[in-house]
């Protein structure tokens, strides 16, 4: 059994998306355990803020399958442009790491952004406090103590998984 860790994120109907993903990852994956959400502004292009989380995934699965499972899943949800990284999406699925794995392809592992981004870091910080990152060597708590927080602004919300929000 793999443990994965994904960053979710959604600033197209976000709330709605939001609520789909977490259903998919639950239908998908075991063990699946995620993080608060957090609101975050859009980075590096104009643009509605995202809801931004991590889950935690036990699976079987595959780096290569998850990948292409992940590509299918944002494909469903109206995703199309994989290859712009800074425009607005409706169903973000990001491998961040896959055990300790590191690699180039499918994907990049560990995910470069969880050193470069509050809305990956914190979260994992959160989720996954004694995890230790495969190349930094620090444990994503001690990475995230690290992290200049007042750069980038990452705001929890009082996020309702069953219902829509009112």
């Amino acid at each position: 059994m793999s443990q994965v860790f994904i960053g979710v994120g959604s600033n197209i109907d976000r709330e709605f998306h939001t609520r789909e993903a977490y259903r998919l990852l639950h239908q998908q994956f075991n063990n699946v355990v995620v993080s608060s959400v957090y609101e975050c502004p859009a980075v590096g292009f104009e643009g509605p803020g995202f809801y931004n989380w991590v889950a935690r995934v036990d699976t079987t699965l595959s780096l290569s399958a998850i990948h292409q499972l992940f590509k299918q899943l944002e494909a469903e949800y109206g995703r199309k442009d994989w290859h712009k990284q800074n425009c607005s999406r409706t169903m973000d699925l990001d491998l961040l790491c896959f055990d300790q794995c590191i690699c180039e392809s499918p994907v990049a592992l560990p995910r470069p952004e969880i050193l470069k981004r509050a809305f990956v870091l914190r979260p994992l910080a959160e989720i996954a406090p004694d995890v230790c990152h495969p190349v930094a060597g620090k444990t994503f708590l001690q990475l995230w103590q690290a992290f200049d927080q007042s750069k980038q602004l990452t705001t929890p919300i009082d996020f309702n998984w069953s219902s829509p929000q009112g």
